[in-house]
Order: C-alpha cells, then sequence, then structure tokens
C-alpha cells in the first residue's frame, strides 16, 4: 500500500487529536496551532487528490488491518478527497476572515475552547467525507452536531444561548430518525460496511422481502439528514444560528456543516442502498417537493427581512433547497448539479458572511440595511466582495452561481418523469428573487449616505482595525478567486464530480 494511501485516517486523527491538545493551550498557540493542523490537513488532501486523480480508482483501508466486523475501513476516491480539499480551504478563509472578531467577540480565556470546537468539526467532516461504516458515520454526525453547537453559544449572549438550545432540539431530533433509519437498514442486512449492506439491499430488494421496513428506513434517514442540513421547513434553527453567532461560525455551518450532511446522504444513495433503489422507492420525489418550496420559501422570507446577517442566512435555506431538487429529479446528471451547487453555496456564502461583517463594521456595528447605507464606500473591499457574491448567488456569468444554474437547468431538462416544468419555473421564481434581496442590498450599500451619523466611533475604529491587519482583506481576495475559478473553470470540476460519481458505485 502507498503511504499517500494513509492521509485520510492521519488528517482523521490529526484533527481529532488536537482538540485535546488544544485544550490546554492559551488563546495564541491555539490559533497558531490550529492554523498549522489545517494547513497540514490541506496539504495531505491536496496530495492525496492529485494522487487519486493518477491513480483513477477507489480504495479502502482497513484501520489496525482488521477486517469487519471487528476493524473499520475507510474509503477514498477522487470525489471524497476532492471535497475534503475543498472543505478545508474554505474553513481556513472563513476562520482567518473573521478572526479579528473571534479575538474580539470571544472571552480571552474561552478562545482555545472555541479552536477545540473548530478541531472536533473538521474531524467529523473528514470522518462523514471518508468512512465506509454507517455507525462511524453516526458517531461523527453526533461530534459534527455537539462541535456546531459550541460554536453557537460560545458567545454566551443570550439570542446565541437561545439559538443553540433550539439547534440542538431539531438536530437531536434529526439524528433520532437517523438512527432509527440505521437500526432498521442493519435489523434487515446484518451489516455496517456500506458497500456489504449495498449487496444486502440489492438482494432484498430483488426478492421483494421487507421492501416496506426498507422504504421506511431510508425514509428515516433521508428526513433525518435533511432537518439537520435544514431543508424547508425543517430550518426554523437557522437564522438565529447563523445571524448571532461570530462571523466565522456562521460561516463554517452555511458553508460545511448542513454540506457534511449532504454528502453523506449522497454516499448513502450511491453506497448504501443503490442509486436504482433509491429512485424506484420514490422518496426522491418527496425530497424534489421540499426541494422546490424550499427555493421559493427561503427567498420570501430573505426579502422580508431587515437584518443582512439574517437574510444571508435565509438565503441559505433557498440554497439548500436547490441541492435537494436536485437530488430529487433522480438522476445521475441532478446529483452531479446538487455536488457542484455544495461547492458553489459554500464558497459563496462564506464570501457574503466574511464581506457582509466588514460592511456592518463600518457602519457601527449595526447590522441593519438603513444603517449600512454608504457601507461599500467606507470599506471597498467588503463592498465589492459582497457584491460578487451577490452576483453568483443571482446566477451572474463568470461566477460559480451561474453554473450551477445551469447545471440544474441540464439536469431538469434531460429528465423524462414530468419534472422539467416544475423545475424550470422554480428555478426561474427563485432567480428574480434572488435578484430582488440582494441586488437591493448591493444597491443600498452602494447609495451615498448624506448623514456622517452612520459612520460612528465604532465604526471608525473598525475599519481602521481592518486597515491595520491585512489578513481580511487578502482573505477576501482569495475568496473572491475561488469564486471566480469554479465559475470560470467549471468543466473540469463537473468532469471531476461525474468521475467520482462513477466510482462511488
Amino acid at each position: 500500500m502507498d503511504f499517500i494511501q494513509n492521509f485520510p485516517f492521519f488528517s482523521i486523527l490529526l484533527s481529532l487529536g488536537s482538540g485535546v491538545l488544544t485544550s490546554i493551550m492559551n488563546k495564541k498557540a491555539a490559533r497558531i496551532w490550529n492554523t498549522f493542523i489545517l494547513t497540514a490537513i490541506t496539504v495531505m488532501s491536496a496530495v492525496l487528490f492529485v494522487y487519486m486523480l493518477d491513480v483513477g480508482e477507489p480504495y479502502t483501508f482497513m484501520m489496525g488491518h482488521f477486517p469487519a466486523p471487528w476493524g473499520n475501513e475507510i474509503r477514498a476516491g477522487v470525489l471524497e478527497a476532492g471535497m475534503a480539499l475543498f472543505f478545508c480551504i474554505v474553513m481556513m478563509l472563513s476562520l482567518k476572515g473573521g478572526q479579528e472578531h473571534i479575538d474580539a467577540e470571544i472571552e480571552e480565556t474561552k478562545v482555545n475552547l472555541y479552536y477545540i470546537m473548530i478541531n472536533l468539526l473538521l474531524s467529523s467532516l473528514l470522518a462523514l467525507i471518508y468512512t465506509n461504516d454507517l455507525f462511524t458515520a453516526y458517531v461523527f454526525v453526533e461530534i459534527n452536531t455537539i462541535s456546531a453547537c459550541g460554536l453557537i453559544m460560545i458567545r454566551q449572549s443570550g439570542r446565541t444561548i437561545e439559538a443553540a438550545t433550539r439547534y440542538m432540539i431539531m438536530s437531536c431530533l434529526g439524528s433520532g430518525l437517523l438512527l432509527m433509519g440505521l437500526c432498521v437498514l442493519y435489523d434487515i442486512t446484518g451489516h455496517l460496511l456500506m458497500s456489504n449492506i449495498k449487496e444486502s439491499v440489492a438482494y432484498v430488494y430483488a426478492q421483494g422481502t421487507y421492501k416496506v421496513p426498507l422504504v421506511a428506513s431510508i425514509g428515516m434517514i433521508c428526513v433525518g439528514l435533511a432537518i439537520k442540513s435544514a431543508l424547508y421547513p425543517f430550518h426554523t434553527w437557522l437564522p438565529d444560528a447563523y445571524g448571532y453567532s461570530t462571523v466565522s461560525s456562521a460561516a463554517i455551518l452555511s458553508s460545511l456543516v448542513s454540506k457534511g450532511y449532504i454528502f453523506l446522504l449522497i454516499k448513502i444513495f450511491f453506497r448504501v442502498v443503490g442509486f436504482d433503489v433509491i429512485v424506484d422507492s420514490k422518496i426522491v420525489n418527496i425530497l424534489f417537493v421540499f426541494g422546490l418550496f424550499g427555493m421559493i420559501m427561503g427567498s420570501v422570507n430573505a426579502i422580508l427581512e431587515n437584518d443582512i446577517r439574517r437574510m444571508i442566512a435565509f438565503s441559505s435555506v433557498a440554497q439548500i433547497g436547490y441541492i435537494y431538487m436536485g437530488l430529487g429529479l433522480g438522476t445521475t446528471i441532478g446529483i452531479v448539479a446538487s455536488i457542484f451547487h455544495v461547492l458553489s453555496h459554500a464558497s459563496t456564502k462564506s464570501l457574503l458572511f466574511i464581506a457582509g461583517v466588514g460592511l456592518t463594521d463600518a457602519s457601527g456595528g449595526s447590522k441593519k440595511f438603513v444603517d449600512l447605507t454608504g457601507s461599500g464606500y467606507r470599506n471597498p473591499m467588503a463592498g465589492v466582495a459582497f457584491a460578487i457574491g451577490a452576483c453568483s448567488m443571482v446566477g451572474i456569468p463568470m461566477f460559480s452561481g451561474f453554473i450551477s444554474k445551469l447545471l440544474f437547468a441540464q439536469a431538469a431538462v434531460a429528465n423524462n418523469v414530468g419534472k422539467q416544468l416544475p423545475t424550470l419555473i422554480c428555478l426561474a421564481v427563485s432567480t428574480v428573487l434572488n435578484a430582488i434581496y440582494f441586488m437591493k442590498t448591493v444597491i443600498r450599500i452602494y447609495t451615498p449616505s448624506g448623514r456622517n451619523a452612520k459612520k460612528t466611533q465604532a465604526g471608525e475604529a473598525a475599519l481602521m482595525s481592518m486597515k491595520e491587519h491585512p489578513l481580511y482583506h487578502v482573505t477576501l481576495l482569495f475568496m473572491i478567486i475561488l469564486n471566480m475559478i469554479l465559475g470560470c473553470c467549471s468543466q473540469p470540476i463537473v468532469d471531476w464530480i461525474t468521475s467520482g460519481l462513477a466510482m462511488f458505485g
């Protein structure tokens, strides 16, 4: 076995162990150590990605070299390696873009606790990407939930504690349904390894035995993960969680946490149950309907918001609806479109949150639209970055969001089971609604302000801090570049996703 094939295991173990070490460090040491570990894992993920592109086929890694049921397996293919690399890059940029706010909004004695949660969150995301065992996936789903809850409530204000409580309640509901679905699936098949389950499910489904329990199991798993990823109408925890946590937490939660659950669901579709069985069970039709509702209702709620952070949060509800709509089309090209939108949304939403905090800092810390008037002039880099993120979400060419919507439209046209018209109509309506609230915000931040009061002493101090710390501006620049790479160099990325899905089978 090549040494590089150990990298997924090293990445998970390194991030998990770093949480323990971070607990005894001070604020500065914890930040430096976290940056070092995240950089090391990013490099390992990049090397593995290049290796997988060269090899062209997946492999399994038995931890301890013990076969199931005594051992545990990791599986890596080109899609897993690329997704791990992308997650690491987005997490690094989200942390660096909001670093000043982490130091300012969290008690000095508890900053190291924040980085403990970051390390645990990274390990859980990597485990969800690489694991070949369903019970291990469930364990890291819970680690993901607990660490995400910690990221929300670390500020210890009344709003964040309420948001974390709501998030935990909804997440526990989703986890419970997921666990029940996995228990029923284990009872039917007698296996926990994904490849073994797929063989048993194919046999059971062909024989026609246990068909109702199998469909019920798939349904509970889908609903559980839909709740945890905030599919409409299970999104009620999301606006407060994103709106009142630190900006880095909001960027990471919106960009990565929900996407980890979605990636696990796609793995279950292809590697556990089998995509043909999923489509034949008609569960994708339910996901399709909820996805369409999410696309519209998330945008409507965003239009009604008067708070820029909550507006961006409700936009995430709409974008998650896009992803589930793609899954619900029940075709490979629909899945490809959904995975590309996972990348597009992750890169764009983190950009919007990080740029948005620059605009609010330049407006005395206010998140109200009326106070953001002219903030694009007071913080030019944040204004440009927010405008680019808005253009991407609307679907302007050259940006990643345009490619996502184009792929969804192509997937809808290729669908032959009557989903073309609803998909195209909802894509058009949702795009118009996206334009209403994002372009309204861009116009607002570039409308010259007739009052100097909006540029308060707090706003001036925050802006001066940004000038003294160019890391914020460099981070925004890298986020813009990442978004434009997805928009301008999309074909190699689509080819990578397509080949990765072929390896899933």
